[in-house]
């Protein structure tokens, strides 16, 4: 059996993939209202928060529109903090439906620098929302969305977070750091197949919600709200995924939201010292690597391409490559969800035999 240890999807536990051969219900009835009722419960309490949480039926990238064309009208002005592939994916978004995006564009691989932010929200004040992606896969960084977000509500500013491969792995209390709405998706950390988008809307969000202009029927918060209260969701919903995500809740409540994110502290450090004992180069800059994925640089002739595939093919480990101009230049190790030290110790050796197959040659 191949080890994937990509981004997302992640690996899945017996009893999650089990859960989803239920038979189909009847998503207008009592017994899923139930099932909704108590995973949106359980989903408060892992994001930390006392606000509205939705279940949306997309991948993450669709509970992104989710949270712009919810809050914000064409021709608003919003500031992006671009730090890779998805921070770009963000403001595209945004730009589609015709806000005014005002990027600042951080160099691949470093975190967002907190003072640009301040800078650039002092100089605009007709700036109505920062988006910010709190962990970037495509880089394997971490921005320090404690410190973005106090200098957001310093200048009272909505702040709708790209969390989906940060939340329920990585540190992000959504009330206490002030996000306005916080997106996820099932297919990260949570241990669950793709098909469902999580966001959490607070009611300063609400209150932007009542002022939006641009267009939206699928993604409408409003309607997810009513129809939340009748035990519903507006559309069909992908009623397995949401039986898999009532199982993999309550194993994460079960081990308890501070011990995971202790063992994804462990495991992200097992990943980097690993890599840096094989002589490798993490991307990103340490003091930001993120603990869900490592980006690792190509250098001293490894071929990050061959590398892939020859741990896909030779070791039955799945590892990810670059994305965009990172493409050949780097490989990823997705270490979030259903994982352990001892996985990522079984990494580590594979690379070790794989390297020196692939042009890699340790440097003294």
């Amino acid at each position: 059996m191949e080890q994937l240890r990509i981004p997302g999807p992640t690996p899945c536990p017996d009893e999650v993939l089990q859960a989803m051969a239920r038979p189909m219900i009847n998503h207008r009835g009592e017994e899923f209202g139930r099932i909704l009722h108590e995973v949106t419960a359980k989903l408060k309490q892992l994001f930390l928060t006392k606000g509205d949480v939705f279940l949306l039926t997309a991948s993450g990238t669709g509970g992104l529109e989710a949270a712009v064309v919810n809050t914000l009208s064409p021709g608003d002005k919003v500031l992006s903090v671009e730090v890779g592939v998805f921070g770009e994916r963000f403001s595209t978004i945004a730009r589609q439906f015709g806000a005014e995006v005002i990027p600042i564009s951080v160099e691949w691989g470093r975190a967002a620098d907190v003072a640009d932010i301040r800078r650039a929200l002092a100089s605009e004040p007709k700036i109505k929302a920062v988006l910010v992606t709190h962990n970037e896969t495509s880089t394997g960084m971490t921005n320090d969305l404690a410190a973005i977000s106090s200098v957001v509500k310093e200048f009272d500013k909505l702040l709708l977070v790209d969390a989906i491969s940060s939340l329920g792995s990585i540190e992000l209390p959504t009330d206490k750091w002030g996000c306005d709405v916080t997106v996820t998706a099932s297919q990260k950390g949570w241990m669950v197949p793709p098909g469902l988008a999580m966001v959490s809307v607070s009611e300063k969000a609400w209150q932007a919600y009542d002022r939006a202009k641009m267009p939206r029927f699928y993604w409408d918060f409003k309607e997810a709200k009513n129809y939340l209260e009748k035990g519903q969701t507006p559309w069909t919903p992908m009623v397995s995924t949401v039986f898999a995500l009532a199982v993999s809740l309550d194993m994460m409540l079960q081990e308890g939201l501070t011990n995971i994110i202790a063992r994804h502290v462990r495991v992200g450090q097992a990943a980097r010292g690993g890599i840096k004992s094989l002589g490798l180069a993490l991307f990103a800059e340490e003091k930001y690597a993120s603990n869900t994925v490592t980006a690792v640089s190509t250098s001293d002739g490894l071929d990050a391409k061959k590398l892939v595939k020859v741990m896909k093919e030779e070791h039955g480990i799945v590892l990810a490559g670059g994305q965009q101009s990172l493409a050949g230049r780097i490989f990823r190790i997705g270490h979030l969800g259903w994982v352990t030290e001892d996985e990522i110790t079984t990494v580590i050796a594979a690379l070790k035999s794989a390297l020196p197959g692939v042009g890699f040659s340790k440097t003294k």
